[in-house]
């Protein structure tokens, strides 16, 4: 088993359990007590678990929101992946919303030049990265900004919102469940992207495997509210039937 495969498998266990503790993986997985603990600080650094006494919890037992610097320099390929799929739910032209967030940034990065399109945000570097693309007419969402984020948030982001409406919303998110639909973990955050979708025609999700494993304090859209999840292979099968059978359609980049 390659390290980034024993490594995705060690933050699986600590998903399902609430908590790993080094010994045991060092048995279960056969290798040594060292190499556990080099990717418990690899997993750590990535921000998805944090290190405690004898072995790891995962972050969302401790209501911990990684950083987006941090969150950018994980499941990069397969980011990279779900972004290019998602070119395929572009209008030819018209008003897209894409959402804060390290996938969905992605997608901004590829955004062919042939079309012409409004595009709505509430991220500033998301507006500073399409700002000279002479084919797009970009529309910042004002608003405070969270520095965990860099997502512009309350009022005076919402009531813009609340007077548009998309051809198509692209959405990110932090954890996302059959049972509790999409959720985040801050509740201001929660409240703009209830509004993207509501004030969207169809909204399309892009979030990696790992993503379907969370469950966040803040719900704002349930699975039937999605018309399109674009995900990575690492997903279940299992689990994207599941997804599938509760509205959206799932598509596995």
């Amino acid at each position: 088993m390659y390290a980034e495969e024993r490594q995705q498998e060690i933050l699986r266990r600590a998903r399902a359990a609430g908590r790993v503790d080094v010994v045991s993986l060092a048995g279960e997985l056969d290798v040594t007590t060292e190499t556990i603990r080099r990717d418990l600080t690899a997993l750590e650094r990535a921000g998805v678990l944090r290190r405690v006494h004898g072995g790891a919890i995962p972050v969302e037992r401790m209501g911990f929101e990684p950083a987006l610097a941090t969150r950018d320099e994980v499941m990069t390929a397969e980011k990279e992946r779900i972004a290019k799929a998602a070119l395929a739910e572009l209008p030819e032209d018209g008003s897209v919303i894409i959402d804060a967030g390290t996938t969905t940034g992605r997608l901004v990065q590829i955004l062919p030049a042939d079309r012409e399109l409004t595009v709505v945000v509430n991220s500033p570097p998301l507006a500073t990265a399409l700002a000279a693309r002479a084919n797009l007419s970009v529309i910042v969402l004002g608003g405070r900004l969270r520095g965990r984020t860099l997502a512009t948030v309350d009022d005076w982001a919402l009531r813009p919102l609340s007077q548009l409406h998309v051809d198509v919303a692209f959405m990110a998110t932090n954890g996302c469940s059959v049972a509790k639909g999409l959720t985040t973990p801050d509740p201001a955050e929660a409240a703009i992207k209830r509004a993207m979708v509501s004030a969207a025609e169809r909204s399309v999700l892009l979030a990696d495997h790992t993503k379907f494993t969370n469950t966040y304090l803040a719900s704002f859209a349930e699975l039937s509210e999605i018309d399109v999840v674009i995900t990575d292979a690492g997903l279940d099968l299992a689990l994207a039937a599941d997804l599938s059978a509760a509205g959206p359609e799932v598509v596995r980049a």
